[in-house]
C-alpha cells in the first residue's frame, strides 16, 4: 500500500473502526471482534483497529526489508493482519547464519 491508501484507512477508522479493519483483514475473525468492541464503546474498537493496523503496516515494512519475525502477534487471529497483507512469505530468522555463509 502506498502512504496515501495507509492514510485514508486511517481515516476511515477513525470514523468507524470496523471499516479499517475490514479493509485490511477482510471478513475475518478480527473484524467479528472488532464489531463487537465497536457496539461495546466507540474507544475499544478504535484501539483495536489501532493496533491491528499497526501490526498489519509494521509487518508489511518489515517484509518490504527482508526480516520478518517469525512470532505471532498476540489477540491478532487473521493471518493476512500476520503476514503484512502479503499471501506468503519466506520467514527469516535472526539465529539462521547458514543464509549468512553463502
Amino acid at each position: 500500500m502506498d502512504p496515501m491508501s495507509s492514510v485514508i484507512v486511517l481515516i476511515l477508522t477513525l470514523l468507524f473502526p470496523p471499516i479499517g479493519v475490514l479493509l485490511l483483514s477482510g471478513c475475518s475473525i478480527d473484524f467479528a471482534i472488532n464489531v463487537g468492541l465497536t457496539l461495546l464503546g466507540y474507544l475499544p474498537g478504535l484501539l483495536h483497529a489501532l493496533y491491528l493496523e499497526y501490526i498489519y503496516y509494521s509487518r508489511r515494512e518489515d517484509a518490504a526489508h527482508g526480516s520478518l519475525t517469525v512470532d505471532r502477534a498476540p489477540g491478532i487471529y487473521s493471518d493476512v493482519v500476520q503476514r503484512g497483507g502479503y499471501k506468503s512469505l519466506r520467514r527469516v530468522n535472526s539465529h539462521d547464519t547458514s543464509a549468512q555463509s553463502h
